[in-house]
């Protein structure tokens, strides 16, 4: 009986992978970590990442020295990446009634924030206690909270004005109609926008700030 020799055909799979510019290979793990982590959660095994990817788990660490710094870019795209620049600027302009300001800022974010993988990463990540929250609100806090408190106070004709409980209880509001949709799965407008403007209103009412 000759001994069975093999065929192309038989060849492992690893060695059929396509080749990539570095590059590129680096983005299509960094994508499938994102899908991945949202699906299981930051306690996910690089292993178990390296296999729902099709490549070896010495190839994924070619990429990334460790775990820590493959999150660490999956935190840099899903959260840093998608936040523009331009909203402490905008948010400032004096020139735009505020509730414009407020409407056009929670209009862009939420088009952000609104999708599965920034939710389930973002209520994993808490409920693991890994730091990405705490830097996320924090540059939350500093970015657009902060410099928005002194607009609501500027715009304010009542004397008992807002503190930072207050914005942080608006923008949970808004960010919780997505935490509904991604999270618990419950009925949710396809179109936020309304939800969100009737939830500004209340909240610019509350301190006498014109919302017409």
């Amino acid at each position: 009986m000759s001994k069975h020799t093999g065929t192309p055909q038989d060849a492992p799979r690893t060695a059929k992978r396509q080749r990539l510019p570095a590059g590129e290979r680096r983005q299509k793990i960094i994508d499938g970590a994102v899908a991945f982590f949202a699906k299981v959660g930051l306690e996910g095994k690089t292993r178990d990442l390296a296999k729902d990817l099709g490549i070896t788990q010495s190839l994924l660490f070619k990429y990334f020295e460790s775990k820590d710094a493959l999150i660490e870019a999956v935190y840099a795209q899903v959260y840093l990446e998608r936040l523009s620049p331009d909203w402490p600027v905008r948010l400032a302009d004096r020139s735009v009634p505020l509730r414009g300001r407020l409407l056009a800022f929670y209009s862009d974010y939420s088009k952000l924030i609104f999708e599965h993988e920034w939710m389930r990463i973002f209520m994993f990540s808490g409920l693991a206690g890994a730091e990405l929250n705490r830097r996320y609100l924090e540059h939350m806090h500093r970015m657009i909270l902060h410099p928005l408190l002194e607009e609501v106070r500027a715009s304010s004709s009542q004397a008992i004005t807002p503190d930072m409980e207050d914005l942080w209880n608006l923008h949970g509001g808004i960010v919780y109609i997505g935490i509904r949709q991604h999270i618990y799965r419950m009925p949710c407008p396809e179109n936020p926008g309304p939800a969100i403007e009737r939830t500004v209103d209340r909240f610019l009412q509350a301190f006498s700030v014109p919302t017409s």
